[in-house]
């Protein structure tokens, strides 16, 4: 389970990021900075830091960190960023791009710690499986299975947690370019100062930071796919550059006037209303066209409750893999309790659910379980 140490927050703020991340499924602890110390940080092996804008003692600890604070701005964050910061969130702080952010941090550091259990995945047959028969998902694949051959662009539409990422893999897995990188960035996790660098690259002295020329998104993916997620928070003056890119299949990496020819299948992803935020003016409707020449929703779970007995038995089976359980059995009565309940959360909950009762149950799952845990 991974461990993340929250510092410098207001007791509502500590309460409320302490809720969700415990809910996800992260451990958390709280301490006062002047009580943070690497020792302390590597005894207890924490895999990411929750900082407020005092982070200058933080940023030596040797561990990720990420700065939450109630104010900011646009220095701030480019100052944070460059001191190593892998985020920077102001109030209301939202929260799936901060779960985005420690995830990747706890990805990042399992791959670089264990490359051999946690291979990137490159090939169909290793990918992880869309599970569930019920008419809704069924037709998804069959979106994948038409659509994915070509190198038409896709824009996934979905509520959080639907797994838009994994119908994304798929179109890349079955695609031609399934030997290609695929790869991925998260639009609502980098500020909009920052954003043309990380997707275009930059040149050597193009701005203080930049001490060596360094690729961007569209250059990592060419010859493969780009899987823009979250593309409904990207910000006016990103969208523009982005529609350029689209458009004429080339880029420019900032502090150069050289154009760079990419060939890359971009395949977006939001859980916004994309029509709707285009109507409120924050999104280019231009873009939209460009991004939806096939458009594939992805259901709710409440939507497919007849797969949760499925999605139930899987994260069973690699759950108790995960964390070298016995596999236990789960009663009728409790998986129809699952099967009544709302999943906001939608598959994502869902897991963290199982999971969840996987550790605190006894010998099976029961009813009174679900009831007690969920």
């Amino acid at each position: 389970m991974a461990k993340v140490l929250i510092i410098e927050q207001s007791k509502s703020m500590r309460n409320t990021l302490r809720e969700r991340l415990e809910f996800e499924g992260f451990a958390t602890a709280v301490v006062d900075e002047e009580d943070v110390s690497a020792g302390m940080c590597a005894r207890r092996g924490y895999d990411a830091v929750l900082a407020g804008d005092d982070y200058g003692r933080v940023a030596s600890l040797g561990v990720p960190f990420i700065i939450v604070t109630p104010t900011g701005s646009i220095d701030g964050a480019v100052e944070a960023l460059k001191s190593g910061a892998e985020d920077y969130l102001t109030a209301p702080i939202d929260m799936n791009r901060l779960l985005g952010s420690l995830r990747r941090i706890v990805e990042r550091e399992d791959e670089a710690q264990n490359p051999i259990l946690r291979p990137k995945r490159r090939r169909g047959d290793e990918a992880e499986q869309i599970i569930g028969s019920s008419e809704a998902i069924e037709h998804v694949r069959q979106l994948i299975d038409k659509v994915a051959p070509s190198d038409a662009r896709v824009l996934i539409t979905g509520e959080n947690g639907t797994g838009k990422e994994l119908v994304a893999r798929w179109l890349h897995e079955k695609s031609a370019r399934a030997g290609a990188p695929f790869v991925e960035v998260n639009c609502a996790a980098i500020p909009s100062e920052l954003i043309e660098s990380e997707l275009f690259g930059h040149e050597r002295g193009a701005f203080t930071s930049a001490v060596k020329q360094r690729k961007g998104k569209f250059e990592q993916a060419n010859g493969g796919t780009l899987f823009m997620d979250e593309i409904g928070d990207m910000s006016l003056s990103a969208q523009a550059k982005v529609l350029r890119a689209l458009q004429e299949n080339k880029i420019s990496r900032v502090g150069s006037d050289k154009d760079v020819v990419v060939d890359v299948r971009v395949v977006a992803a939001t859980n916004k209303d994309i029509k709707a935020e285009i109507a409120r003016g924050n999104f280019r409707e231009d873009l939209y066209h460009r991004l939806s020449v096939i458009l594939i929703k992805v259901p709710p779970l409440r939507e497919r409750a007849e797969d949760i007995s499925e999605l139930v038995n899987y994260f069973v089976e690699h759950i108790s893999a995960e964390h070298n359980l016995a596999t236990k059995r789960v009663d009728k009565d409790a998986l129809a309790a699952l099967k009544a309940m709302p999943w906001s959360g939608n598959i994502r909950e869902l897991r963290n659910v199982v999971e969840r009762l996987m550790i605190l149950s006894g010998e099976r799952v029961t009813l009174k379980d679900v009831e007690l845990y969920c």
